[in-house]
């Protein structure tokens, strides 16, 4: 996992792409811009993208290509970008075969207390990233943990993606991340989705990408060793998250910024 991470070299690693694969091409092309930024910047990068977005607000919204297309892409972009590859596992009989592309295995946030999913992705014995349901308390996240781990796999990292706080919106409590650094696994701050606002617009989510920079920079000074960011050439048109997705050119400032204060951090540990 530290190879993977790059945590021995880098104070910070960065999980970034589109939300959903929507074709071949831009998926290289995502991960090829945002790989040349991590380089100049020194900072590890692992691409992520879904095959299927199960947990869509409307059932006319795009969902993806599917497993075995998807994982087609993912595989492609691992070889030819040269990068690790992370994608959304929403159900038991998909992790063994999306174990045997995907680096990391995702499991989102509403089903983060779905022990089959845990255990299935634990199983492969890739990483597993388990995002912290909106509904759950940060100390709940490490009945998660202990659930991967009894399959024989420590190789767990957690994501914070902010917490309800009525309806449609979304709320960050920074003392989360040190709740849950406590379990000893890499703790990950998800940028973008920490703007949304869940089914905000009725059929989708809305969102305030905004303070994405602002959130982006507080969690690194709070002490998470990676973040997590949505992006996209042409955000507004993207077919999944459009309303947080930030623009391919937002992703250098933010993440300069944010080397800059995790290199600063080093002094206060």
């Amino acid at each position: 996992m530290e190879k993977i991470l790059g945590l021995a070299k880098s104070p910070l690693f960065v999980i970034a792409g589109p939300c959903v694969i929507e074709s071949e091409e831009l998926s290289l092309r995502i991960a090829d811009e945002v790989n040349s930024i991590c380089r100049r910047l020194e900072l590890a990068y692992v691409f992520k993208a879904s095959f299927d977005k199960a947990n869509r607000s409307s059932n006319g919204s795009f969902r993806g290509p599917g497993l075995q297309e998807g994982l087609r892409i993912l595989e492609k972009v691992r070889r030819e970008i040269g990068v690790p590859v992370m994608t959304d596992v929403h159900e038991t009989q998909q992790a063994a075969e999306a174990g045997e592309v995907a680096d990391i295995l995702q499991v989102p946030a509403f089903l983060a207390r779905q022990t089959d999913l845990l255990l299935a992705c634990g199983r492969t014995g890739r990483i597993v990233n388990v995002k912290k349901g909106q509904f759950m308390s940060p100390s709940e996240m490490g009945n998660a943990v202990q659930k991967v781990k009894s399959t024989g796999n420590n190789h767990v990292m957690l994501t914070e993606r902010g917490t309800f706080f009525g309806y449609n919106r979304l709320v960050n409590d920074f003392t989360a991340l040190a709740v849950m650094k406590e379990f000893n696994v890499p703790v990950v701050f998800d940028v973008t989705h920490s703007t949304q606002q869940p089914a905000g617009l009725g059929a989708s989510s809305g969102g305030n990408p905004q303070y994405s920079p602002l959130l982006a920079r507080a969690a690194v000074a709070a002490g998470v060793d990676g973040l997590f960011m949505e992006c996209h050439p042409d955000p507004k048109n993207a077919k999944s998250d459009a309303a947080t997705m930030l623009g391919l050119d937002q992703v250098e400032p933010i993440l300069r910024s944010c080397r800059q204060i995790a290199d600063l951090r080093k002094g206060w540990e």
